[in-house]
């Protein structure tokens, strides 16, 4: 099987801005990237792809293959399935709470299609026994787009369940998930700006600069 990673670093978490500055979000989303990266090798996984718009020296380090494609989300995605004649492992790079034993158990699933929803009817993992027959449609309500999908192709379905699978960071509120949960590079570099707040409603993040 080969996993593959849809990447993009340029202009990355805008939606982080107000905690992070432009030169911070594009080192961060890296950290997350080497931690999913850290993740899948742990889980036994040895093929993996990056699939991005540009080639980035800062990762030359990575034992990963670039797939380059300057094309949307969508679009370069299928292609990319067309192209496999395994199963595919489609996971986002913003998952640094991923784990290699949550991998181990979506991979060796029997059903034809495993999905793990993200948060706001969001895809953030994909995994796919026959690639070249599927074809993703991101964006929106993704994950009902592909639970229609599997169902239309007649599919065998598993929705995967998953707390720290589904906490994808894309706001800063999701940064304290991290430090509440995570480890690795992504956790060490938020450690270092952040600090959690506890208060009579939900832990904030406060930043220590």
């Amino acid at each position: 099987m080969r996993a593959v990673i849809p990447y993009k670093q340029e202009n990355a978490k805008s939606r982080l801005a107000p905690v992070l500055t432009l030169t911070e979000r594009e080192q961060f989303v890296e950290l997350m990237l080497r931690d999913v990266v850290c993740s899948l090798r742990e889980a036994g996984v040895k093929d993996i792809d990056i699939l991005a718009t540009s080639e980035y020296s800062s990762l030359s380090d990575l034992d990963v293959n670039f797939v380059i494609d300057p094309a949307d989300l969508n679009e370069s995605i299928n292609k990319y399935l067309e192209r496999q004649d395994q199963p595919v492992l489609i996971i986002m790079a913003d998952l640094p709470l991923a784990r290699p034993e949550q991998v181990k158990a979506i991979i060796s699933s029997e059903e034809d299609l495993v999905i793990v929803p993200g948060k706001g009817g969001g895809t953030n993992v994909l995994f796919i026994k026959e690639p070249a027959g599927f074809h993703v449609r991101y964006y929106g309500m993704s994950f009902r787009n592909h639970c229609t999908i599997a169902k239309d192709m007649n599919c065998s379905l598993r929705i995967y369940d998953s707390f720290l699978l589904s906490t994808d960071i894309d706001e800063p509120h999701d940064i304290v998930e991290i430090l509440l949960h995570g480890r690795g590079l992504s956790f060490g570099y938020v450690q270092k700006k952040f600090e959690l707040e506890s208060g009579r409603a939900r832990v904030k993040l406060t930043s220590l600069h």
